[in-house]
């Protein structure tokens, strides 16, 4: 196994200069991609939000397990690591190859811990945040989005690979509303560890509005044009440092401010006397930056059933948290990534914060989720961007659907749902293929009644009997058409049964007839041969629900995003 380049640095890849810079959405584990792709110090923030199966009892996340179990992919939506050879392999090479600090962690961890899935979970972490720390500049900073169950063990090996010195905060952040729980009090709020890479990261000290009890109890006053104001006092009396003396209205003292600014703001209306004489200053709350944010935030609710950003993705993150995080600690132009990125929150709000961005998922799932989101939210506004690892032939389709590493067959799965912006049928962790994949919808008429088409994926070798099976499967679902997606070439009697199956004919699209049953190739696909659909606009619950329309008071247009 050779020696990964950890914190001691030294990853492959260059990161080009910030003027030929393109985006990067990348399909894979994000080890690798890390080490292969990303350059030292050349990231100037990390948000992520690793998958955590935060809902198992106690007694299932620490379990002894087995060793000699093979490693099965995290399918999407399913967030457990499991202790199984490969975890014990990547222990291995952490002791072998980490910096000390870290080794000795993480052995202790181990002998506390055993072996199951919450030390599977850290020792799979383990590399990754050293590769995190090796990519970010100096001045860079780490969010590490997680929950009580394992955030007291993650901040431990946070302090190992960042140094003890390098923690910053421990965010709580309300994440839904009251819980019943039995024999316990509600679990309510997630916590976000935020570590930098050195004594002195980027700061733009965020604010927020001051609350209505307290602008209620301190500004009381408003002038006759309505603007509100608190007294503040101007004598300097015991004030550190001294101040100015002199008369003002006829009272003689020691004031914070010299006699030329009394009379400053005096001319512009801005004090105010008490009843004895003694002058006060108004601070108009309009002018008040608000208050320093502190680490409770409870002011961002979670992302409702009726959100307008909700796609339907299980651990989606509101935009307005991502948006307090890349605000605070980056400016515009720096680079931000996400090795974990789900349906890209963290990527969508770097892009609409004029911010470059690196994201990475596992799943292709997640991948043609964000690529969908971005193209509907920003439309030709979009930054130019390359999506690397996901099939671009049918060579490499080929190979991913013949991968066995990374449960190869349902991720080809995924990958051509999204060619076709299908939505999967069915949870895949849930045992046999159910003979459908995925569901295009579509509105071709005024009456907003949702119609369907019923897709079926097929990587090995296909015949007549799948066109039978899916036609059998459009009528028991009462299905207007089908499409059948195959990497292999279809037999001439399955495109004669296609065929037979006739012609769909929507009333609003006259004189137009749609074939009820398609098929088409990868190949086909990827040269832009799309199924026929009668649509007037994607309705319904397409792969996930669109992402709504970004403001982008500041962005010129851009050119569209390119593949790579």
């Amino acid at each position: 196994m050779p020696t990964p380049p950890y914190a001691q640095g030294g990853a492959n890849a260059s990161i080009p200069p910030m003027a030929d810079w393109r985006n990067k959405l990348y399909f894979g584990d994000n080890l690798p991609i890390l080490r292969e792709h990303v350059a030292d110090e050349s990231v100037d923030l990390v948000y992520l939000d690793p998958p955590f199966n935060s809902n198992a009892t106690y007694n299932v996340l620490f379990r002894e397990a087995a060793g000699e179990l093979s490693s099965a992919q995290i399918q999407a939506f399913d967030d457990t690591w499991h202790w199984t050879i490969e975890a014990e392999l990547a222990y291995e090479e952490v002791v072998a190859n980490a910096p000390q600090d870290v080794v000795n962690l993480i052995g202790a961890m181990r002998g506390f811990l055993g072996r199951n899935d919450m030390m599977a979970y850290l020792t799979m972490m383990t590399p990754r945040i050293i590769e995190l720390r090796r990519a970010l500049k100096p001045g860079g900073s780490v969010y590490l989005h997680c929950d009580p169950t394992a955030s007291h063990y993650l901040k431990l090996l946070m302090d190992a690979v960042f140094g003890k010195t390098r923690f910053r905060n421990e965010i709580m952040w309300k994440r839904t509303s009251a819980h019943s729980d039995a024999r316990r009090f509600g679990r309510v709020h997630d916590v976000i560890l935020y570590y930098a890479r050195d004594s002195r990261p980027l700061w733009n000290a965020p604010r927020q509005p001051y609350d209505e009890e307290y602008m209620r109890d301190y500004y009381r006053r408003s002038d006759d044009d309505g603007r509100r104001w608190m007294s503040d006092n101007l004598s300097a009396a015991g004030l550190t440092g001294g101040g100015y003396e002199y008369e003002w209205n006829g009272v003689s003292r020691v004031w914070r401010v010299p006699k030329e600014t009394m009379e400053r703001l005096n001319g512009e209306g801005r004090l105010f006397h008490t009843a004895n004489g003694m002058p006060r200053r108004k601070r108009y709350l309009d002018e008040m930056p608000g208050v320093p944010l502190q680490d409770v935030w409870t002011d961002i609710p979670p992302i409702g059933s009726r959100a307008r950003e909700r796609l339907g993705y299980p651990t989606q993150k509101p935009e307005a948290l991502l948006e307090r995080v890349i605000l605070s600690s980056s400016d515009e132009g720096d680079v931000v990534l996400d090795p974990f990125c789900g349906c890209g929150t963290a990527i969508a709000v770097a892009e609409r914060l004029n911010r470059k961005w690196i994201g990475v998922d596992i799943t292709h799932l997640a991948v043609s989720l964000m690529k969908h989101r971005l193209a509907d939210s920003f439309g030709e506004r979009l930054s130019p961007y390359d999506v690397v690892g996901a099939p671009q032939d049918v060579a490499s389709a080929r190979a991913l659907a013949e991968a066995s590493e990374h449960d190869g067959r349902y991720q080809f799965e995924y990958w051509a749902l999204g060619l076709v912006e299908a939505r999967p049928a069915h949870d895949r962790r849930r045992g046999a293929d159910a003979g459908v994949d995925g569901y295009v919808n579509f509105l071709d008429d005024d009456s907003g009644k949702v119609k369907r088409v019923i897709v079926q994926v097929k990587s090995g070798r296909v015949g007549r009997a799948h066109i039978a099976t899916l036609r059998g499967d459009m009528d028991r679902q009462e299905a207007e058409m089908g499409l059948f997606i195959t990497l292999e070439p279809p037999t001439a009697p399955m495109v004669r049964d296609a065929l037979s199956a006739e012609f769909y004919e929507p009333r609003h699209f006259p004189g137009r007839r749609f074939p009820r049953v398609q098929i088409r190739t990868v190949e086909e696909l990827l040269a832009g041969n799309a199924p026929e659909i009668p649509r007037l606009g994607l309705a319904g619950d397409p792969t996930f629900r669109r992402a709504p329309r970004a403001a982008l008071e500041l962005r010129e247009p851009q050119a569209q995003y390119g593949m790579l």
